[in-house]
């Protein structure tokens, strides 16, 4: 008799916990296709997965896998024919090589962005915070060698007293719109700054940080909150974070949000892309940690949420979705997003290197708000 009381309880928290009303007034996203990638596909002695981050300049689109113990970089063509993905190719390998200044950094991978103004490539890599490896924001070479790396501030260190949490640092990448800067994102609040999503609703607020692109400094910073989980995991865990981030108008954002809940196989996932405004943010780059502090968050509203496609996806399955750009201009002259899935090489269970074509279309390069 007791558990429809529990149940219900578990619904009313978990809804005030998540954003669940989708507001299309200022963007609207539509799904076009999905395509995926053979899970057993091998390029020139690498396996193909893992890919946390793509990004498209050039006419060509460029993808990081996360292997920390092979860093490397796929160069790919992506053949789009009217609404549909037509062929991937993978076409180049650049496998990335440290310098001796950077022999002892861990490059877990997670974010991309080619940079046309200095023919050089950007990532981010989540460190190894158990091991008290720091994660990084490192400036590349075009043939794959380690230029420089970002100064971050002490308490993205991973022997800070903030305490980055293990695999939940520096997630998501974008270059600013003046293509004078970096965004990167946090995964994960740090241990300090608030408690990592639950079901019911917490103060997890993540820090997104912009960094000079000429100095490597960090120069500006605001707070975003995370939603909830979405799902009542089964196995006793659960996680969501955010997992990529572009910036479509100057303090104009979009952020893919990422849920886990264990237990539902394949069907684990929650997919929520959001329009984000910090025009209006508190700059948060001096404070040591957010509890306590009075500052004004990010705006947000929920755009797309991959829930409403499942059933036009393989096996109904949303993936670990990671990587996110803007793509080419479609055939009606609306704008493209691509977005890629972290398989996780199939490291805990049948996952997919999936491969997501939406059209986007962007209103105003202003935040409407109620």
């Amino acid at each position: 008799m007791k558990k429809p009381l529990v149940l219900g309880l578990i619904f009313i928290l978990t809804s005030c916990a998540v954003t669940r009303k989708i507001e299309n007034e200022n963007i609207e996203i539509s799904f076009l296709d999905e395509y995926v990638l053979d899970k057993n596909l091998q390029f020139k002695n690498t396996q193909v997965g893992g890919l946390s981050g793509i990004d498209f300049k050039n006419g060509k689109y460029y993808l990081v896998s996360d292997q920390a113990s092979k860093p490397r970089i796929y160069e790919a063509e992506i053949e789009i024919q009217g609404n549909s993905i037509d062929t991937i190719f993978i076409k180049e390998l650049l496998r990335i090589h440290k310098t001796s200044e950077f022999l002892n950094n861990v490059l877990d991978l997670e974010a991309i962005r080619y940079d046309t103004v200095r023919n050089e490539i950007m990532v981010t890599s989540e460190g190894l915070i158990d091991d008290k490896r720091d994660p990084g924001v490192f400036r590349l070479s075009a043939d794959g060698n380690i230029i420089n790396s970002f100064s971050i501030p002490e308490y993205f260190k991973a022997s800070g007293k903030q305490k980055p949490r293990n695999n939940g640092v520096f997630e998501g990448l974008t270059e600013s719109v003046d293509q004078q800067g970096y965004w990167v994102a946090m995964e994960l609040p740090l241990e300090e700054d608030g408690a990592k999503p639950k079901l019911y609703p917490t103060r997890s607020h993540v820090r997104i940080t912009k960094f000079n692109a000429h100095t490597g400094d960090a120069v500006k910073q605001f707070a975003y909150k995370l939603d909830g989980i979405s799902k009542l995991p089964i196995n006793y865990f659960a996680v969501n974070g955010l997992t990529e981030i572009l910036e479509y108008a100057e303090n104009k954002f979009l952020i893919l949000e990422r849920a886990y809940s264990a237990g539902y196989g394949s069907h684990g996932n929650t997919i929520k892309i959001f329009d984000v405004d910090a025009s209006n943010a508190s700059n948060t780059l001096g404070l040591k940690s957010l509890k306590n502090e009075d500052y004004q968050k990010a705006e947000k509203k929920l755009v797309f949420n991959f829930k409403t496609v499942k059933d036009q996806l393989t096996d109904g399955i949303i993936d670990n979705i990671e990587g996110m750009c803007f793509g080419p201009e479609l055939s009606n002259g609306k704008q493209s997003l691509i977005l890629v899935s972290d398989n996780n090489f199939n490291s805990f269970g049948e996952q997919l290197n999936q491969f997501i074509l939406l059209e986007i279309d962007i209103k105003s390069k202003g935040f409407v708000t109620d």
